[in-house]
């Protein structure tokens, strides 16, 4: 019983640290976003999202896996640490040096010169990225989940006040430019900070050796997952103009963002806390169970809900020029919520060590993802991107198989008792709201009136329901607030 109150206590700390990050990087990620959408265009958009595609692989390719390595090894020792941490600088450096060679080919293949600058600026970020890989694992290891969301606070602020004190001077996309940059470059130091570990000249190729076969997975599971994730960039980028890869990226964005304070959440959480139960199905089965309620409790009617309030939101923050990146935002937001549930499905599955069944399961995901836009190519931009969603969400039920193979975790009971209650009551409080305010033309008085309906009619429900989740919660929330 010990055990288990510490672990739910972990949990519930994570969750509230990680939900009071992301919420607050998300509020601010919201109000510093208007700022810039009304002061940069969308070709200015289009540009910065044609590079973002080689950063995220930058990313995964420093990291090669080996966070999730260390995060799962019980008793991982400094040498462990050390030779993973000077493996990850030489990547970064190297990553830095190909970055800057091939900066003049990535500018000729999207047809705009002023990249070339760019990427060797932007890619500098390399260079400093690597020098906290373990200091970030070491952070998550122990849960320092307070630690966590204070470094990713500050950075994102700051970096977004340079951000838009550059684009209120005219910088145009360079600010998006400088804010990434600005953003990874004080995050890392901060993790370097909060982390207790630090690096000695210990360096043996042992352990690396031993984290290979699992983390290799990782990084080619994540190979695909940054090149399909991304593959609307590419091709917008590549053969669309820069306004439509602009509205593009900025509907993303908003659902993006949203999805990020739910799994920002749980990601702190889910894969240590799962690793932690991996020798117990039993246990490690409700763990899992209460993770998709939580997920499920907080995405259905946040999700739903943007999406159903998307052209005012967007009207009124961003102004209607952004008016055609509506559509993209409401697809997003659905994609925001299957995403969540799959990434639950796919940490439990590392969480036992089957870091094979990641990797062949996202190959295969993203050759028909791939297939797929291929074959809707001729049907639009918005069918694609339809197509992407609906396979994302047929997906589940392939990661769920093997979830059920190893803790027994049964599908009916999954979404008829954790998910579906949830997506139900969310919609039947969107239907009402969509009823009380149908006469409503002032678009302010619109807004406004849609969320504050449709979150009273989620939370009155699920008190009349005497939902557990929204009991611990109030629960958890005074106990806080008391402290």
């Amino acid at each position: 019983m010990a055990v288990e109150e510490t672990l739910k206590g972990k949990a519930a700390k994570g969750l509230f640290w990680g939900g009071l990050s992301t919420m607050g990087q998300q509020v601010m990620s919201l109000f510093f976003g208007i700022l810039l959408a009304r002061l940069l265009s969308p070709e200015d958009y289009g540009l910065f999202n044609m590079l973002i595609i080689f950063t995220s692989l930058a990313a995964l390719l420093q990291d090669s896996g080996f966070t999730i390595a260390l995060v799962n090894k019980k008793n991982a020792t400094d040498t462990d640490y050390n030779s993973v941490f000077w493996f990850s600088c030489f990547v970064g450096l190297l990553l830095y040096a190909i970055g800057f060679v091939s900066a003049p080919y990535i500018a000729a293949f999207y047809h705009s010169p002023e990249l070339e600058p760019a990427a060797r600026i932007m890619f500098l970020w390399f260079v400093f990225g690597c020098t906290c890989t373990v200091h970030n694992a070491v952070i998550i290891k122990h849960l320092m989940i307070k630690e966590r969301a204070k470094a990713d606070l500050i950075s994102f602020v700051v970096s977004c006040i340079i951000g838009v004190i550059l684009a209120f001077n005219g910088a145009g996309f360079w600010a998006l430019i400088i804010q990434m940059l600005s953003q990874g470059v004080i995050n890392c130091i901060l993790r370097w900070y909060y982390s207790p570990w630090r690096p000695s000249l210990l360096f043996n190729i042992r352990p690396l050796k031993e984290f290979f076969p699992f983390s290799v997975k990782i990084l080619i599971t994540g190979l695909f997952n940054v090149a399909n994730n991304n593959i609307f960039s590419i091709i917008l980028g590549r053969f669309y103009s820069k306004a439509l890869t602009g509205y593009y990226a900025q509907g993303y964005k908003w659902g993006y963002i949203a999805y990020s304070v739910i799994w920002g959440m749980v990601n702190n959480v889910s894969q240590p806390v799962l690793a932690e139960v991996a020798n117990d199905p039993e246990r490690q089965n409700q763990v899992f169970r209460k993770l998709i309620r939580f997920v499920s409790y907080v995405t259905f009617p946040t999700m739903l809900g943007l999406a159903f309030v998307a052209p005012e939101f967007i009207s009124v923050t961003v102004t209607d020029k952004w008016a055609e990146s509506v559509p993209y935002m409401q697809l997003f937001c659905l994609w925001g919520i299957i995403t969540p549930i799959n990434n639950l499905c796919t940490n439990t599955i590392i969480s036992k060590g089957k870091s094979n069944i990641f990797m062949y399961g996202t190959i295969v995901l993203d050759i028909v993802q791939l297939s797929v836009i291929y074959l809707t190519a001729g049907y639009g931009l918005i069918n694609m991107v339809i197509s992407f969603i609906i396979v994302n969400f047929c997906w589940f039920f392939v990661w769920f198989y093997f979830v059920n193979r190893m803790i027994g975790t049964g599908l009916l009971t999954l979404l008829f008792r954790d998910i579906l209650p949830f997506f139900a009551i969310s919609a039947v409080s969107i239907a009402i709201a969509w009823f009380v305010t149908s006469g409503i033309s002032n678009i302010y008085l619109l807004l406004t009136t849609k969320i504050v309906t449709v979150a009273a009619c989620y939370i009155i429900t699920l008190y009349l329901c005497k939902s557990v989740l929204l009991a611990e919660t109030i629960q958890y929330l005074r106990k806080i607030f008391k402290k």
